[in-house]
């Protein structure tokens, strides 16, 4: 239930499963990811809760959209329909049908409590998933003055077990203050604290869902791998993406993360599994 390691590390898989597309037999996005996300819950207590835990995160489309292309295949993965219009829809939605189904296993009756530092779109996906969950509440600091209206009227407008701080200072302001909050020993024997940040392997698996997803579309209608360009901030959308190697039986897919001003960051060759 934590959102670091107890070393202030980022929990990882220890290892990576490996699929091809014969391996898969469900069509909508929920159905895959119930296949590709098995491995990572065998053996847990949410081991059965798989397939619910997917159809709760899920319940919104993520259609991929072919483009007219001048050559080769062109397709749009739109990742805008959730309930907040951000691709972190998918992954916070996912993290808080986790998070409410194993809160009942730990047996600490006090909430569990989620601070969220947000520059915008995190902070009104998370509030939107973990609105109404049962066990849990959530703090959610912006920097003042940062956010669009929009935005911010996502963050504020919840109630109940959200509550959204206006910080006065930056974004780099607001992480400080949640990454203070986790290592004051204080506050850590008064609450139970945890995150909802991309860091959180909890949103990064089911982020890898949907580029598998859409890889897996593409082969099915065109039998051939399929390249991706990722728009990315700070590389969350991105760091999973790296799934095209599971359902690529050639190993020769490549991934172009870009930044927010559209600039290459790297490109990923799986076959190679070098950096150009």
């Amino acid at each position: 239930m934590r959102g670091l390691a107890a070393d202030g590390g980022l929990y990882v898989p220890a290892e990576l499963p490996r699929f091809t597309p014969r391996d898969f037999r469900g069509t909508t996005l929920a159905e895959i990811s119930v296949e590709l996300l098995a491995p990572f819950f065998a053996g847990s207590p949410l081991e059965g809760e798989l397939a619910a835990i997917c159809r709760d995160a899920f319940d919104f489309p993520v259609p991929l959209r072919p483009l007219v292309a001048a050559n080769g295949e062109l397709s749009v993965l739109e990742l805008f329909h959730g309930p907040t219009a951000a691709f972190k829809d998918v992954g916070a939605r996912f993290l808080a049908a986790v998070m409410e189904r194993a809160l009942p296993g730990f047996g600490d009756q006090r909430p569990l409590t989620i601070l969220v530092a947000t520059s915008g779109d995190t902070g009104g996906a998370v509030a939107a998933a973990f609105h109404g969950r049962r066990g849990i509440r959530v703090g959610v600091l912006y920097p003042k003055g940062q956010v669009s209206p929009r935005q911010q009227h996502q963050l504020t407008c919840w109630g109940d077990n959200i509550r959204a701080f206006e910080v006065d200072g930056s974004f780099d302001d607001c992480q400080a203050l949640v990454k203070a909050a986790f290592t004051d020993p204080g506050l850590k024997t008064r609450h139970r604290l945890s995150a909802a940040n991309s860091i959180n392997i909890g949103r990064l698996l089911p982020q890898a869902a949907y580029h598998a997803a859409a890889s897996l579309w593409h082969w099915r209608k065109h039998g051939t791998a399929a390249s991706s360009i990722v728009p990315t901030g700070n590389l969350g959308n991105g760091t999973f993406d790296h799934n095209y190697d599971w359902t690529d039986p050639t190993g020769t897919c490549k991934s172009a993360p870009c930044d927010n001003n559209g600039h290459g960051t790297h490109t990923i060759d799986r076959k190679s599994t070098r950096l150009n």
